[in-house]
């Protein structure tokens, strides 16, 4: 029995080939069509670039910090020379030394002495209250005695220390107590004046100091019969109580 088709035109024999080919063109177009770009035409402008033909213009040179042209030299002056004729005599002005030469001989002069004019210098002369020959008269002890005017002067310190002493607040705060020795002087006038003291705390010195600065005015005691400073020494005791 004969087949029924040409063997010729099997269709099946070549299938392979074709597939490969139409599996390369494939593999081609969608290579192409990954790889293809696109733009978009709004974004994108074109410019155009006019170039002017510039003309070269000639730039002026200036000179910069030119010094100014020299002065002009001064005018030549022409001394003339007059030559005058001595017509008057002229008397030169001779000036004589004032100092003694060799040849002149030195004076001498006695001087007497009563013409000499001796100017007496007061001495400051200060005295320890325990030596001195007059005492200082406190008011309320004139007309005493040397000794009871002596007596009246220490205990009228005492008094007045006693009146107007007063503790100052700070140092009974802070427990501050002792004796403070305070020395003055009684000027040629009988002013109270070089007060010092010297105590435990400088609070207390400044209290015996205020005491002692409000003593009156006094006498002013004398040393042979001339008004001399007169120094003193009194203690000031401050002393807590204690409670």
């Amino acid at each position: 029995m004969k087949p029924k088709k040409n063997p010729e035109l099997e269709i099946g024999r070549n299938s392979s080939l074709y597939f490969a080919i139409g599996l390369n063109v494939m593999l081609l177009m969608s290579w192409q069509a990954l790889e293809y770009k696109t733009y978009d035409k709004d974004l994108a402008t074109i410019d155009i670039l006019d170039v002017d033909e510039e003309l070269e213009e000639d730039i002026p040179i200036v000179n910069l910090n030119t010094p100014p042209p020299p002065p002009p030299p001064p005018p030549v002056v022409v001394e003339t020379i007059t030559i005058v004729e001595d017509v008057e005599d002229v008397e030169e002005t001779i000036i004589e030394s004032s100092e003694a030469n060799q040849n002149e001989a030195v004076e001498e002069r006695i001087i007497d002495v009563s013409e000499v004019d001796v100017e007496e210098v007061e001495e400051d002369v200060e005295v320890s209250f325990a030596v001195i020959e007059d005492v200082p008269v406190f008011p309320g002890c004139e007309g005493l005695s040397k000794n009871e005017m002596k007596d009246c002067f220490q205990q009228k310190v005492q008094e007045h220390v006693r009146k107007n002493f007063r503790y100052p607040q700070t140092a009974l705060e802070m427990n501050i107590q002792g004796r403070v020795s305070v020395i003055f002087v009684i000027d040629s006038k009988g002013h109270t004046t070089n007060v010092r003291s010297r105590g435990p705390d400088r609070i207390l010195e400044k209290e015996a100091e205020r005491i002692i600065g409000l003593l009156p005015k006094m006498i002013p005691g004398k040393q042979r019969g001339k008004s001399v400073k007169v120094s003193y020494a009194v203690p000031i005791f401050f002393k807590l109580h204690e409670g």
